[in-house]
């Protein structure tokens, strides 16, 4: 099997971004959990504001928009996925409440304590779980809250395929007690936690194989491509067979100092 790159980082970051470009959401998620980790959310009104950082082209960002009513921005270093949140809040009529920017994750333009809630889904792996628990923090209000997902262990134990291939992908995947600690210890109340359903992965791999077969016909003869391809299949692949041992979990702290 061609996956030869240890972490998607080592591709073109332009195969990345186009790949995922064409999808409501460009990882593990679905309107429901959204709506589960909003629920822990208290105090949020029409004077309320969340950045939804990482936001890609805005999944997650609508089912926010439709379910609060506060101003929400997202941010996204693809200026292809902010176009597409803008387009999409558009077409839900959510554009005086709802729109995107396209910024940095790890150096955000806003005011210290300018918003209620942090969102951010599938996306602080790329600035890291502690990192981005500390540089955000600042832009909270005290009692503010933060919800993230994570990839995290299910066990303390794990055969070696799947531990060699997330020590190398994201050093940072640690059990849900590990992570907990790290909120508290960043300045965090944790609220909530909880483990994102199978299904949620198993309905996002679903979709890859005709994105592939497509993405693979568009750039035939192209290496890079073709071994990212064969990347996302090796992922896709380990999931299944390893699922017991690792996914995403939500989450959910308040801002204490």
């Amino acid at each position: 099997m061609n996956h030869k790159k240890e972490t998607i980082w080592e591709f073109d970051l332009n195969i990345i971004l186009e790949y995922f470009s064409n999808t409501d959401r460009q990882g593990p998620g679905s309107p429901d959990i959204t709506l589960k980790a909003l629920s822990f959310i208290e105090g949020l009104t029409e004077k309320s504001k969340i950045a939804d950082i990482g936001c890609g082209t805005g999944g997650q960002t609508m089912v926010l928009g439709q379910n609060t009513s506060c101003d929400i921005i997202g941010v996204d270093l693809c200026s292809d996925y902010v176009n597409q949140l803008n387009k999409n809040a558009q077409n839900k009529n959510l554009q005086d409440r709802v729109k995107g920017i396209v910024d940095n994750m790890k150096e955000l333009p806003f005011q210290e304590e300018e918003f209620d809630l942090i969102w951010s889904e599938g996306a602080i792996y790329n600035i890291g779980f502690e990192r981005g628990l500390n540089n955000w923090r600042k832009f909270l209000k005290q009692g503010g809250y933060l919800a993230v997902t994570e990839n995290t262990w299910f066990t303390e134990e794990r055969p070696a395929e799947i531990q060699d291939f997330w020590q190398k992908a994201y050093p940072e995947i640690d059990t849900i007690s590990n992570k907990v600690a790290q909120m508290q210890k960043t300045g965090y109340l944790p609220i909530a936690t909880f483990v994102v359903p199978e299904t949620v992965w198993t309905d996002y791999y679903a979709l890859q194989p005709q994105m592939q077969a497509s993405f693979l016909e568009k750039y035939k003869g192209n290496r890079s491509a073709e071994q990212f391809i064969a990347y996302q299949r090796y992922e896709a692949e380990l999931f299944y067979k390893y699922k017991a041992y690792y996914g995403y979990v939500f989450y959910i702290g308040k801002r204490i100092k």
